[in-house]
């Protein structure tokens, strides 16, 4: 069994910074809004900032939980969530905006709700 308060812990986490990824990215209609100005290119490192964050949290929870609770939500592509992180760690000079666009536009609010259940779940088991 693992430490169901330190994974809540993490997701409490995972999910502020999920909010901030949000509110960050409701500027942009495209993803030349990331690049066009120094503002966007801030919001752009900001947003990996966070991004690689989530990533590192959910590798963090796949280690606690032995890899069971994220596999009990396969609506998620974790595999890619934390592929990401690995490559704005390590590629981040080869990244595309419209990358982070698309995850903004297209993901991050599915992973935030699906979070929101797991805590939900997790919560109820107490």
């Amino acid at each position: 069994m693992y430490d169901k308060e330190l994974v809540l812990d993490i997701l409490e986490q995972i999910i502020e910074a999920i909010g901030i990824v949000q509110e960050r990215c409701t500027f942009a209609k495209c993803q030349n809004d990331f690049m066009d100005t120094k503002e966007g290119q801030e919001k752009l490192d900001s947003i990996c900032m966070k991004l690689i964050a989530i990533g590192e949290s959910l590798k963090n929870i796949d280690k606690i939980t032995d890899k069971k609770l994220l596999e009990s939500y396969p609506e998620i592509e974790w595999k890619k969530i934390k592929g990401i992180r690995d490559f704005i760690s390590h590629h981040y000079f080869d990244l595309d905006a419209e990358v982070i666009f698309g995850i903004c536009k297209n993901h991050i609010g599915d992973l935030f709700t699906v979070l929101k259940q797991m805590k939900y779940d997790l919560n109820k088991k107490f």
